[in-house]
C-alpha cells in the first residue's frame, strides 16, 4: 500500500486533499511543522504533500531538514504563494514539485501520480519487479516467470516495500512501521515472523537469497551480483 503524508493545517482543505488521493495510497494528515517533520523522518512514507505556512516549522524549515537527514521521499509543495522567486527556494530547498492554491483536483491526482512513477515506477503497468519476480498490484499476485507464488497480505505488501527499496537498507523498524503501522497492537518481533515467512516461499523458486539480512541494521533486497560489486 502507498503511503501519503499530507501536511496542511486548513482542515477542510486536508480532507479536500485526503479524498482526492484516497483512491491511490492511504493517506495520513497532519496539521503543523513540527509533527510533519517527525512523521516524515520515518521515512516510511512515499509522498510527501507540504505546505508552506505552517505553525511549529516553516515547510521550507521542514524540506530543509528532512534533506539534511537524506530522506528523499518526492515532496510536492502546496502553496498560496506562486512567485518565482518562492518556486526557486523550494526546488533549491529539495522539492520535487509545485502547486500552487487554488489548484484543480484532476492537476494534484496527475502531479502525485507522476512523482510516484517517477520514484516507485508505478502507474504505467501496474507491477514492480525484479527480474522474473514480479508483483502484479492490482491483483496483489506475484509470479516467478509462469509460476503463481502463495504470497498473500503482509507477505506481498512486504515484498513490493522491497521491491520499490532495491538495495536500500530497511532497519526493522521502518519495515514495522511502513507495514504495521505505527499504532499496531502487535510487537516488532512480527516483522521476523513474516521475513521468515517469505523466504520459504521465495525458496520455491531459489530466489530467497534476494534478501539479505545485515545482523543489528536491517535488511538489504538486492540480487547477490550485485551485492558483490
Amino acid at each position: 500500500m502507498i503511503k501519503i503524508l499530507v501536511v496542511e493545517d486548513e482542515k477542510v482543505l486536508s480532507e479536500n486533499i485526503r479524498e482526492i488521493l484516497k483512491d491511490i495510497g492511504e493517506v495520513t494528515q497532519v496539521y503543523d511543522g513540527e509533527e510533519a517533520l517527525y512523521e516524515a523522518s520515518s521515512g516510511v512514507y512515499d509522498l510527501l504533500l507540504l505546505d508552506l505556512m505552517l505553525p511549529g516549522k516553516h515547510g521550507y524549515q521542514v524540506l530543509a531538514e528532512l534533506r539534511s537527514q537524506n530522506v528523499q521521499t518526492p515532496v510536492l509543495i502546496l502553496t498560496a504563494k506562486d512567485g518565482l522567486d518562492d518556486k526557486v527556494t523550494g526546488f533549491q530547498k529539495g522539492a520535487d514539485d509545485y502547486l500552487t492554491k487554488p489548484f484543480y483536483r484532476e492537476e494534484l491526482l496527475l502531479r502525485a501520480k507522476a512523482l510516484l512513477r517517477r520514484s516507485l515506477g508505478l502507474f504505467d503497468e501496474q507491477q514492480v519487479s525484479t527480474g522474473d519476480l514480479v508483483c502484479q498490484l492490482a491483483s496483489r499476485q506475484v509470479f516467478y516467470q509462469d509460476q503463481l507464488l502463495p504470497i498473500q497480505g503482509k507477505e506481498f505488501d512486504l515484498l513490493v516495500y522491497f521491491m520499490q527499496n532495491k538495495g536500500i537498507i530497511l532497519t526493522k523498524e521502518q519495515i514495522f512501521d511502513r507495514i504495521w503501522g505505527f499504532d499496531s497492537e502487535t510487537t516488532l518481533q512480527v516483522v521476523e515472523v513474516y521475513m521468515s515467512h517469505l523466504r520459504k516461499h521465495l525458496k520455491m523458486v531459489q530466489k530467497e537469497s534476494l534478501i539479505h539480512t545485515l545482523r543489528n541494521v536491517g535488511y538489504l533486497f538486492q540480487e547477490d551480483d550485485a551485492l558483490e560489486s
